[in-house]
């Protein structure tokens, strides 16, 4: 892989990643959950199929996935983990549990995080937010 650098020799950005897409059972609910999740707005939808939440800088897309099947954690290895750094773990674990995430059984974090379930599967870990 080939960086950019500066005449320095530092490594500089070639881009700003403005979004990414997310597939899913329901890309409208899957949305919606999310939005809720990051205090964002559902800025635009497809028809039935998806949704782009935003929160004004950065946009991501959520769709339904005709062949979604969602990972079998901890035994498939995943695509991608998001971790959501929170103020109080246990109570954003009871207001995500509120907006449809379930906890799964197998919990790896000890003290230091906690892994739910978004709607279409998808694990995600709650940790306290670093300063």
């Amino acid at each position: 892989m080939t960086h950019a650098t500066t005449d320095q020799g530092r490594s500089t950005a070639v881009g700003r990643l403005l979004g990414v897409g997310f597939g899913g059972h329901d890309g409208k609910a899957l949305a919606a959950f999310w939005a809720a999740v990051l205090g964002w707005e559902v800025t635009q939808t497809f028809g039935d199929a998806a949704a782009m939440i935003s929160d004004g800088t950065t946009s991501h897309v959520f769709y339904t996935a005709r062949d979604f099947k969602a990972p079998d954690w901890p035994a498939d290895e995943l695509a991608f983990h998001f971790e959501l750094g929170v103020d109080d773990v246990a109570a954003a674990e009871e207001r995500l549990l509120a907006l449809g995430a379930t906890k799964p059984e197998h919990q790896p974090g000890g003290a230091h995080w906690t892994v739910l379930l978004d709607p279409s599967g998808h694990p995600f870990c709650v940790t306290a937010r670093r300063s």
